[in-house]
């Protein structure tokens, strides 16, 4: 029995070496039966087929255009991407475009199917329709004929989007009528129907809203010592200056407004970036 017992102990011993010599001398765990995943071999195995498999995700990845990944965009009217909803001189985000209309659609009618959409959210001038036709690929026949069609029956008026625009920047922006002049002629409104609208803002009109304007940034801008009635004033003719006032105006409506407020400009202003 002793002799049977040995001989197992030296069977058992020469069945593992390896596992017990690694073991003993590198500190690795020994291998358990079935284990085949948790060994050196199975791990190794298993890192590399995971970043074989990451670097090919990667690649689809890359070489995806963006355009062909699928809008998650949905429109409150459910009527079509929201793409189309915006103006035609917003800048479309990365990776997203004007979408296309499909080639065999008959182009008046999809024509007619924008323009009524882009309608719906808010007027638009003449000229931002026909650019939002043709970055969709309208023709320009079809889109000539559509945009003349709506012009007859009333849905486009420059002349009526021009007056509500002017008073719309200039109550609620405080925009001059230099600043609101330039965003007309962006949108392409006529200059002669862009001058009609604007004759609602006259000279007092504008040093009245300017004043206003200032009147209420100086609740919130500190202005006791001589430092800040400087600091505060250049700002507040900087803030006019970007809404379109001339230099002039803005001065003398940032002097008259510290001057009721109890404070007296000690130096000369800086000149406002234009």
């Amino acid at each position: 029995m002793a002799e049977l017992d040995a001989a197992d102990g030296e069977g058992a011993a020469a069945a593992a070496p390896t596992r017990t010599a690694r073991f003993g001398e590198g500190r690795v765990r020994p291998a358990r039966s079935g284990d085949g995943g948790r060994s050196g071999e199975g791990r190794g195995v298993g890192r590399r087929t995971r970043r074989d498999g990451a670097a090919a995700r990667t690649r689809r990845t890359a070489g995806t255009p963006a355009a062909d990944v699928p809008s998650t965009d949905t429109p409150s009217t459910g009527e079509g991407p929201a793409d189309d909803r915006r103006t035609a001189d917003e800048k479309p985000r990365r990776g997203w475009g004007p979408q296309q209309i499909d080639p065999d659609a008959d182009p008046l009618v999809a024509a007619r199917e924008i323009c009524l959409r882009l309608l719906t959210d808010r007027a638009r001038t003449r000229h931002e329709l026909a650019q939002a036709l043709k970055q969709r690929g309208v023709p320009d026949e079809a889109s000539e004929s559509v945009l003349s069609r709506f012009d007859e029956v009333g849905l486009i008026d420059d002349a009526a989007f021009a007056g509500q625009y002017v008073r719309s920047r200039h109550t609620y922006r405080g925009l001059s009528r230099r600043a609101i002049a330039m965003e007309l002629r962006r949108k392409g409104v006529d200059d002669e129907v862009a001058g009609e609208a604007l004759e609602e803002v006259d000279p007092a009109s504008e040093e009245r809203r300017a004043r206003e304007l200032v009147d209420r940034k100086l609740r919130t801008v500190p202005a006791d010592t001589p430092e800040q009635r400087k600091k505060a004033a250049n700002r507040l003719v900087g803030m006019l200056a970007r809404k379109g006032y001339g230099g002039s105006i803005a001065y003398r409506v940032v002097r008259e407004a510290l001057a009721a407020h109890g404070t007296e400009l000690d130096d000369e202003l800086d000149s406002p970036d234009l």
